[in-house]
């Protein structure tokens, strides 16, 4: 348990970690291009401000005027001081924040300066660019100290003669307060895409373990190696289906015995499935239920897997039964045989003792008597009138059990008028397995109505079966003298599935002998109808009263040779 939950810790350790990661580098490389950027753009723009302040005041006409009369190098600073020059170049300098607003005249001589004690004194950085007519823009450290500042030639006043100039220098410590200002909101900005960055992380990670169901990558590469080789190679049929009903998994065995070609990733409506195993794999099922595809049986469940409180879906289970109904339709037809034969037998014991007795008694006549009598009442006499027109040793045999196997329930099993067979059979388990089904159908049904609902006396149970062979195929009619077909689509007697008669003895449940029946003369090209629902109001030429089943078998008699 411990070392299950380091590797899924281990997992979301890296998730969270390669996220951190690579939102901090981003980020760092991000805003360093920013921050390196910063200084030169503060600059520049504490530049512009300067050289716009700058121009304003070299423009202003009573500066260029104050100018103009101002040159030459011998002024006097007390003078300066007291001139309106001196006071406009302060009061700029206060209103734009500026760290100081110098005037010169064409000599480079100031006129205007925030130090009284520097007026009348040459400037303490080069006016070459600006008393030669062009603007200039720098970062120099004056008297002041260190400042981007801007110098602007002064004109004459209505001439284009340089008179002076105009210095405005705001400090280099004013655009470092700015930049850490602005370095500051950056980081606070990092920070908090980082912790977002970190939440969203670890919220992926959490949903990646809820994907992968706590399983690392490795773990789930070989889990689906493992899945693929042992879905593959299993003898039983698995469809898993999710929670929205699309398939994701189904191997080779289940695509054989559902017979089904569309590839995963279809719906499971989609997919070609008849409707009872489509009903089981919407449905929990816990109890496999038989159910026919095309021309096999199998056992179908499903159960829905549910992990950590989470529905993942549902799983199909699919069973091939197709040999062991067959194998369970010819042992019922060898324990019929057996009945018959041990009944038979006492019956034959009991009749020897009758003669014995006789004769024991001298009584010969009486016994000549007796055996006159009983003569031609063994396995193929007139036990089972109608038996002689059959020369078909397996239908012979067969239908001699299901007679006797029908006396026992208290059923008489007879021969209609028109059977007629001469011939042999190409497949005769096809044709004991279908019309076994019918007489057993039948003798169920007429066993089960001893007494008539109407008149209340009781009905003799009777069940007919009449072959006929029409060239190569087989006609086959089987009534009786049940109740009938109490649904009202008699039709649906056929499916899977549907029985009046529950039995859980029987694996995956009852009432799949029909529909096996109709099934297997299908297959053969035939088809398996109700000819009459039977009860009441069933056909005028039906005089035992009960549900009467015609099936067509072509292709399945072969002719009798020459005799």
């Amino acid at each position: 348990m411990a070392g299950a939950y380091a590797v899924v810790m281990r997992l979301r350790n890296q998730v969270l970690l390669l996220q951190v990661v690579v939102i901090a580098v981003s980020l760092a490389a991000g805003f360093g291009v920013v921050i390196s950027t910063s200084d030169d753009r503060l600059r520049d723009e504490y530049g512009q401000r300067a050289l716009a302040i700058a121009r304003t005041v070299a423009t202003d006409t009573d500066v260029r005027e104050a100018v103009a009369s101002s040159g030459g190098t011998a002024l006097d600073p007390a003078e300066l001081v007291a001139r309106p020059l001196q006071a406009e170049a302060l009061a700029v300098a206060t209103r734009t924040d500026a760290l100081f607003v110098v005037i010169a005249n064409d000599q480079g001589i100031r006129l205007a300066h925030p130090d009284p004690a520097e007026l009348a004194q040459p400037l303490s950085t080069d006016p070459s660019r600006a008393l030669a007519g062009q603007e200039d823009l720098a970062t120099d450290r004056g008297t002041l100290g260190q400042s981007v500042r801007a110098k602007v030639p002064i004109y004459a006043p209505g001439g284009t003669e340089v008179v002076g100039l105009v210095s405005v220098g705001i400090s280099t410590e004013e655009i470092a307060d700015d930049l850490r200002g602005d370095i500051g909101t950056l980081v606070l900005i990092a920070l908090s895409a980082l912790s977002i960055g970190v939440v969203g992380s670890a919220l992926l990670a959490r949903r990646w373990r809820r994907l992968t169901l706590g399983l690392e990558p490795d773990q789930l590469a070989e889990l689906v190696r493992e899945q693929e080789a042992v879905l593959h190679s299993m003898g039983e049929g698995v469809v898993a289906i999710d929670p929205s009903g699309v398939v994701r998994v189904i191997n080779d065995k289940a695509r054989l015995l559902l017979g089904v070609a569309a590839p995963t990733g279809s719906a499971i409506d989609a997919i070609g499935l008849t409707p009872r195993v489509l009903e089981v794999a919407r449905t929990p099922v816990d109890i496999p239920r038989s159910a026919t595809v095309a021309d096999r049986v199998v056992l179908v469940s499903s159960h829905r897997v549910v992990r950590d409180g989470k529905d993942l879906g549902m799983v199909l289970s699919v069973v091939d039964r197709t040999d062991v109904e067959d194998l369970t339709r010819q042992v019922d037809s060898i324990r019929s045989m057996t009945d018959a034969l041990r009944a038979q037998r006492h019956e034959s014991a009991n009749r020897m003792h009758v003669v014995a007795g006789l004769l024991r008694q001298g009584n010969a006549a009486a016994g000549l008597d007796y055996l006159d009598e009983v003569m031609g009442t063994g396995p193929y006499g007139t036990e089972l009138p109608g038996l002689e027109n059959l020369t078909e040793p397996h239908l012979r045999a067969f239908l001699e059990a299901k007679a006797a196997a029908a006396r026992e329930r208290g059923v008489t099993l007879t021969l209609g008028d028109q059977t007629f067979l001469d011939g042999t059979l190409r497949d005769p388990v096809v044709v004991t397995t279908a019309v076994g089904n019918l007489i057993d159908n039948s003798i169920e049904a007429a066993s089960g109505r001893a007494i008539d609902a109407a008149s209340g006396r009781a009905i003799e149970a009777v069940v007919e079966v009449e072959l006929i062979a029409d060239e190569a195929t087989l006609l086959v009619t089987v009534a009786d003298s049940g109740p009938g077909i109490g649904f009202a689509d008699p039709d649906s007697v056929f499916v899977e599935g549907v029985t009046t008669h529950d039995d859980p003895a029987v694996p995956g449940g009852r009432g799949m002998g029909l529909a096996l029946a109709r099934q297997l003369a299908r297959r053969t090209g035939g088809d398996l109808i109700v000819g009459d629902p039977g009860g009441e109001g069933a056909a005028t030429d039906n005089t035992l009263g009960g549900a009467v089943f015609v099936a067509r078998l072509p292709g399945i008699v072969a002719p009798a040779g020459p005799a």
